[in-house]
């Protein structure tokens, strides 16, 4: 799944064109590499966003196959630190 994609899906940022401006101004991490909205991720990547005042790091639990609840989103990633 796409890095933007999965960030919209697993509810990280509420918006898919949000996910790409974010990436585009090279916020976003994953295995300490800069990411680029079409990155595709699997199991287990980590994920990390700069916000003004902090860093999330989130690791990749599961790769869904299309949309989910909001109630499952929560269950796509884990909060590394904050």
């Amino acid at each position: 799944m796409r890095l933007d994609k999965f960030l919209k899906v697993s509810r990280i940022i509420k918006r898919r064109t949000v996910a790409n401006e974010v990436c585009d101004m090279a916020r976003v991490f994953v295995n300490d590499n800069p990411a680029k909205p079409s990155k595709q991720l699997k199991a287990g990547d980590i994920i990390s966003i700069e916000y003004k005042t902090r860093t999330l790091r989130a690791k990749v639990l599961i790769i869904p196959d299309g949309n989910v609840s909001i109630n499952e989103a929560s269950s796509l990633y884990e909060i590394l630190s904050e």
